[in-house]
């Protein structure tokens, strides 16, 4: 039979709903029966693509004796992650504290107060290893729980008090620059860094994309050639590797050797949204193919497999397939051979790394990594007819084995739609649509947005966070509008459409109103008016994905550049002030603030341009093709004065031409006389 959570919505909690634990979701209801029956709650947080989370279900939630000493002894709540972002910071937050690591499925016991006192990640049933069981220590948690209450009830309120206090700043810190603090990163990087195969650190890797933003930037204000040489050896071979799915397209969670090879592989729509804006950048930089054609295929790859028809973008999709982890990515030769025929095949196994001795439990994961010629295909030299046949082959054999592959064996798909994941999807396929030319990617993203205001948007003008089955839920946080608000940004910065600039700085103007913390600076993560946890959490560290102070930053940041109102201004300066305090000690974690720093420490210009009559595409071209670093471009028409003034009333004092174009440029303060072409300005713009 069912439990509680049947009517839910969440994925990863209908694959609980048959379990024999008595789940609840996160509720009232649930910590009113604690406390009734004098209980601890058995809280389990995870998400639905989470291989360990499967793990640990199929070994204890299944289980009829787990389940029932459960039932006995505790109150059992689960909780998806990516829909109660907030819940699983506080209780992460707890976990880190205690542990001094974390990750999923988080395991958390508590007082019916909601104050933890024991914390963990995944736990067999039985001990093993040194490993202990979580028969054990549910066991042990009841005995306690009797004989020893007070204990428990003093480490719940030493432990609340410490999460609450974890965010406090630190007396005495070391004042730095903010270049300084630039420069302490990137040295950071230096001594992290792999020279043979890229990224930071040893096994496992993460792509952490937004490091590799920020080292492009520094690298071209700092004209720092070894920071672009990290990023590029990184991003080859990440390109290379198992961790990018070559005949699927898009990337998995993380490789869990150095090389890139074996990769985690669940694939998540941030992971795969923020490499794209990764890997368009350094096309946009370096003007290499092999960038351009990999941010293809990661752009095609969310608009193939990961897009709802009603435009919204889904989370990601499971790392096993029937139970064995990584088994749909997997070939063996004779298998490949038998697809593509006997020299078709034994060409691909030879080009991908597919071999009988295999690269993964027997079988191989498609690879370029020790491929003399992997690079031939993108080399822009490589114009000859014979380049073109074997790159036209070379993508015949992938659509065959892609066709095969999903007619073999399927993949659990997370099709939840989170509204903070859709805009970091909107805004890279933006900026793709653009630097590569496909308009489809444009088309895409502003049909998200459309779905956003549609479907995810409440009658009361809040943002909700998640949208499934026809139900939007879960009030919006902090990166839901600032992630949102950064997209709409980016939205105008390609297309120029008044109406995204306006809407971003509505979203601006509540993520001030509900989140700002108006007496120690920085953004809660989640509302004023939102129902509280035993702590309020504001999260900096930018982790997997950036945070939603760092995004804010960058908002408000741009928005002061481009509207030239006062407010904005203090609103980005205060949130300098606080991003500056809490990053210095270890910048290297902070990518996405320090890029938000750099738009406000760097060299900066705002770009009027005012047109008599309507924007043409060539002109839109044009300017887009200026948005690499330190500019913000307003466009100014008869049609759209008005509604531009109102965004940036500044604007009402320049005159729409006589007939074509007139630009005017300020850079870093100082204004310069309106020109009637882009190349009067110099270099830099007339290659443009």
């Amino acid at each position: 039979m069912s439990n509680r959570l049947k009517d839910e919505k969440s994925p990863y909690l209908l694959q609980h709903k048959d379990n024999p634990v008595d789940w609840y979701p996160w509720c009232d209801e649930a910590f009113k029966k604690a406390e009734t029956e004098d209980k601890p709650i058995f809280l389990s947080i995870g998400y639905s693509t989470c291989h360990w989370c499967h793990v640990m279900a199929h070994e204890s939630f299944e289980d009829t004796s787990v389940a029932e000493l459960l039932k006995q002894g505790f109150v059992c709540i689960k909780v998806d992650r990516e829909e109660r972002p907030d819940i699983d910071a506080v209780y992460m937050s707890v976990c880190q504290a205690v542990t001094g690591q974390g990750g999923w499925p988080l395991t958390i016991i508590m007082t019916p107060g909601q104050k933890p006192f024991f914390a963990g990640t995944y736990f067999p049933k039985e001990r093993y290893y040194g490993r202990p069981g979580l028969v054990d220590i549910l066991k042990e948690v009841l005995l306690l729980w009797k004989d020893r209450r007070e204990d428990l009830m003093r480490d719940g309120e030493e432990i609340t008090a410490l999460i609450n206090n974890q965010s406090a700043l630190k007396e005495n810190k070391e004042e730095l620059s903010e270049k300084d603090i630039f420069h302490k990163a990137y040295h950071i990087f230096v001594k992290q860094f792999d020279p043979v195969w890229g990224g930071f650190g040893g096994a496992p890797k993460f792509p952490s994309p937004h490091n590799l933003l920020f080292l492009m930037r520094f690298a071209e204000e700092e004209k720092e050639p070894e920071a672009l040489r990290m990023v590029e050896i990184t991003l080859n071979a990440m390109a290379d590797g198992g961790i990018h799915d070559h005949i699927g397209g898009g990337f998995s969670r993380y490789s869990t050797d150095e090389q890139w090879l074996v990769p985690h592989f669940e694939k998540m729509l941030y992971d795969n949204a923020l490499l794209l804006l990764a890997y368009v950048q350094a096309y946009q930089i370096t003007g290499k193919e092999k960038y351009g054609e990999v941010a293809r295929h990661t752009a095609d790859y969310i608009l193939r497999e990961l897009t709802d028809w009603q435009g919204g973008f889904y989370c990601g999709q499971d790392a096993d397939s029937e139970g064995v982890e990584g088994k749909y990515y997997v070939f063996a030769p004779e298998e490949v051979i038998s697809v593509l025929g006997e020299a078709d095949g034994k060409e691909f196994c030879r080009q991908y790394g597919i071999t009988k001795e295999g690269n993964f439990e027997g079988k191989s994961i498609p690879n370029r990594l020790c491929n003399e010629q992997a690079e031939d295909v993108f080399k822009e030299t490589a114009n000859s007819n014979k380049a073109r046949e074997e790159q036209a082959a070379a993508e015949n054999s992938l659509d065959r084995l892609y066709q095969y592959r999903i007619s073999r064996t399927s993949l659990h798909k997370d099709d939840k739609i989170l509204l903070s994941w859709n805009a970091w999807t909107i805004l890279a396929l933006a900026r793709a649509g653009v630097a590569l030319k496909e308009e489809r990617y444009l088309r895409a993203a502003k049909k998200a947005q459309e779905f956003i205001e549609e479907r995810m948007n409440g009658k009361d003008g809040r943002l909700y966070l998640r949208f499934r089955d026809g139900e939007a839920a879960h009030p919006g946080m902090l990166e839901d509008y600032a992630v949102y608000a950064l997209a709409l940004l980016e939205l105008y910065r390609v297309d120029f459409c008044v109406e995204y600039l306006s809407n971003a700085i509505h979203r601006a103007k509540q993520m001030l109103q509900f989140f700002e913390d108006q007496e120690d600076g920085g953004f809660f993560m989640n509302a004023i008016d939102a129902v509280q946890l035993i702590a309020r959490p504001k999260e900096m560290y930018d982790g997997a994905i950036p945070s939603g102070n760092s995004v804010a930053f960058m908002v408000l940041q741009r928005l002061a550049a481009l509207t030239g109102e006062v407010s904005w201004q203090r609103a980005a300066r205060r949130q300098m002030q606080y991003c500056t305090w809490q990053i210095q000690e270890y910048p290297a974690g902070y990518g996405f603030a320090l890029l938000a720093m750099a738009e406000a420490v760097y060299p900066h210009r705002e770009l009027v341009c005012t047109v008599n009559g309507e924007v043409s595409e060539e002109l839109r071209q044009q300017l887009v093709n200026l948005l690499v670093y330190g500019i913000e471009i307003l466009v100014k028409t008869k049609g759209n004065a008005d509604a531009l003034m109102e965004c940036a009333p500044f604007t009402s004092e320049y005159p729409l031409p006589e007939e074509g174009v007139l630009y005017y440029l300020c850079e870093d303060g100082a204004c310069r006389a309106p020109v009637r072409e882009l190349s009067e300005y110099g270099e830099g713009y007339e290659r443009l």
